[in-house]
């Protein structure tokens, strides 16, 4: 076994989607769930539309897989025929105990991290997404908290530091790592408003709507939002405790 987080990476492979440049070298320490989709009209059987498209479907994941592979990545990959993409992603993530699913915009080399963190729920996730992507890379990673109205500084200061104490123990230098608080804005608008300063968002999925907003946007304006890749770190299983 490895400490490599495993990363859902969807394409809709028969709709001209490809893997953006840069991806594969974020993603070069991960597990990295290959998820080829094809979202079948309703009036079509998925297994007839896999029968008509599969051999071009299996020709271009083999295309992605070998730049992941190439990267330093481990990948395994599935190919679906459904009729709800929707479904179809939270399964896959489920299935494959995914720690995040990827938004794959395209991204240069990665040097400046935004991690945006809501709350103490999900906290063991996101730090080893964090932890098993950038732990081993140069990049900087800036925690970015946007605080509740009821959250007390030392509140704050006490998850923020809590974080840090625990990226460091999983290898990520202390001294790659900033902290940033904002107060009077809306978690969604201020996490935008700064992430085009970054290479990369990782984000926590804080509450079910998240996961829709992401992947149910056309990828255009998710782009126009998240200029560059976004992870979105995947809520602990209803039937499993939290770490």
């Amino acid at each position: 076994m490895t400490d490599r987080p495993s990363i859902l990476v969807p394409v809709r492979v028969l709709d001209g989607e490809s893997i953006p440049e840069g991806v594969p070298d974020l993603l070069a320490a991960a597990h990295v769930v290959l998820l080829g989709y094809h979202v079948v009209p309703g009036q079509t059987a998925p297994g007839q539309a896999q029968m008509q498209f599969e051999d071009r479907a299996t020709e271009r994941l083999d295309e992605f897989e070998a730049m992941f592979e190439e990267a330093g990545a481990t990948v395994e990959r599935r190919l679906v025929f459904t009729h709800d993409g929707q479904k179809t992603l939270d399964r896959m993530t489920t299935e494959h105990d995914c720690l995040a699913a990827l938004v794959p915009n395209a991204t240069g080399p990665v040097e400046d991290v935004l991690v945006a963190v809501r709350g103490a729920v999900g906290i063991d996730r996101l730090v080893r997404v964090v932890a098993g992507l950038f732990g081993a890379t140069d990049a900087s990673v800036t925690l970015y908290h946007v605080a509740e109205p009821v959250e007390t500084d030392e509140d704050v200061e006490t998850l923020l530091d809590g974080m840090v104490r625990r990226l460091a123990d999983l290898g990520v230098d202390a001294a790659r790592i900033e902290t940033r608080v904002e107060r009077d804005q809306k978690a969604l608008d201020a996490v935008v408003d700064t992430a085009d300063e970054f290479d990369v968002v990782v984000m926590g999925e804080s509450d079910p709507s998240l996961t829709t907003f992401v992947f149910g946007l056309p990828a255009d304006q998710v782009a126009d939002r998240f200029l560059g890749p976004v992870l979105v770190v995947q809520r602990e299983p209803t039937d499993a405790p939290e770490k």
